[in-house]
């Protein structure tokens, strides 16, 4: 664990996780769930994207969950955050290359409407509807690429992660990071020609 006067710099959120799993890695149980607590929705939303059948995304979580509980020992320091994301993204790979199966539903949470802006006079509803017909389509098109480019492009666009932090979580080198990427987007590109329409104006 880092040293504590290093955590100052920190921001609140970051000093909360290092002193949540240095409590964990004592054999505080709480702890560990308050970390759960805080992260198991952020992880939920990466797998879910990864691993698109909802079932097997919340299997995956909870998996990654319990890697970290197992792994806590080995932590040293830094991001939490980015810590739980590649035990996700590598539990979430496991999964895709063992079932190899082909979801239906790319968005498991577009299956209710708790996600649709709420409705006002500002609510466009030809907008709206355009909107859930590109996260459709662009669902669709990333659950047909291979997982491997499906996680890059996620994490890299969906998730914000550079390549440095990708090729760490997946465990490969940053040339095959940017090249999974850059396979993955032509990819979706074919697969979207026929339906650019959606993604201009």
């Amino acid at each position: 664990m880092e040293d504590p006067r290093a955590s100052l710099a920190l921001d609140p959120a970051q000093r909360r996780d290092l002193l949540l799993v240095d409590r964990a890695r004592s054999g505080d149980l709480d702890a560990f769930n308050d970390i759960v607590a805080c992260y198991q929705d952020q992880l939920f939303g990466l797998v879910a994207r990864i691993v698109p059948d909802r079932d097997q995304a919340y299997d995956v979580v909870q998996e990654a969950f319990f890697s970290a509980y197992r792994a806590l020992g080995g932590f040293r320091g830094g991001s939490v955050r980015s810590w739980l994301s590649r035990m996700a993204v590598n539990a979430a790979m496991d999964t895709q290359r063992l079932r190899k199966r082909r979801p239906v539903q790319p968005y498991p949470e577009l299956e209710d409407d708790s996600w649709q802006p709420p409705a006002g006079e500002e609510a466009d509803p030809v907008g709206i509807t355009l909107a859930a017909e590109r996260t459709a389509a662009l669902g669709e098109a990333l659950a047909t690429i291979t997982p491997d480019q499906r996680a890059s492009i996620v994490l890299f666009d969906i998730e914000g992660y550079d390549y440095a932090e990708i090729a760490e979580m997946t465990g490969v080198s940053l040339g095959t990071v940017k090249s999974r990427i850059h396979r993955g987007r032509l990819a979706l590109r074919a697969l979207l020609a026929d339906r650019m329409e959606l993604f201009r104006g």
